[in-house]
């Protein structure tokens, strides 16, 4: 199986190597150092399964699992992170992912996780299964944080987990300005009118960690 990966940290890709590497059946055929390097492998390189960071800088994990996806459909993208899968992963399902690892449990899962989503399946922790059963069956009762887009709710976490708008403009390649619309955005969509409402709203639906 040929695997293609996409992380912005040097030591997580040689990591992620050695992890594969203990499976013979498992060959890394390119390795991207962020999204759009990514996508130029992924339109070059013949592959199998691809795995890419969730948070990495310009077009993050998220987005380049959209754009992987409209151009192929077929191919099982797993997205691997350091935060919690309850933080993240159920909006990386919903977008086509195959699967969402934390980093922590990599060395144990990410192998089986691989022959599991290139048969076709979904990987997901039990607790996540339950999760996304409930949310299901309460889908009526939809929080407002789950009417933002991909991009808002990227802004949002970055603003909830205290960084300032400066920094998330350079963490996502755009302006200053474009990051205080999407923020306008962001407060109307979920009713409050400060950032520190913002992060209280973010705790209280155990947005962040």
């Amino acid at each position: 199986m040929r695997v293609l990966i996409a992380d912005d940290h040097p030591v997580v890709r040689h990591g992620l190597k050695q992890i594969l590497a203990v499976d013979p059946e498992l060959t890394v055929v390119g390795e991207a150092t962020n999204g759009t390097e990514a996508l130029e492998l992924a339109r070059r390189l013949a592959w199998d399964v691809a795995i890419f960071d969730y948070s990495m800088p310009g077009r993050s994990g998220l987005d380049l699992l959209k754009e992987i996806k409209r151009e192929f459909p077929e191919r099982p993208v797993l997205i691997l992170s350091i935060y919690p899968e309850e933080l993240h992963a159920t909006r990386v399902l919903k977008a086509g992912g195959a699967g969402y690892i934390n980093k922590q449990s990599a060395s144990e899962e990410l192998t089986a996780a691989i022959r599991k989503v290139v048969s076709g399946g979904k990987y997901v922790s039990p607790a996540l299964a339950e999760k996304l059963a409930f949310d299901t069956i309460s889908d009526a009762q939809q929080p407002p944080h789950d009417t933002l887009s991909d991009r808002e709710y990227r802004v949002m976490w970055l603003i909830a987990s205290g960084k300032q708008i400066h920094e998330i403009a350079k963490e996502l390649f755009v302006s200053p300005s474009t990051v205080s619309t999407y923020r306008a955005r962001i407060l109307k969509k979920l009713s409050v009118a400060t950032n520190a409402e913002l992060v209280r709203y973010a705790i209280r639906h155990r947005l962040i960690a």
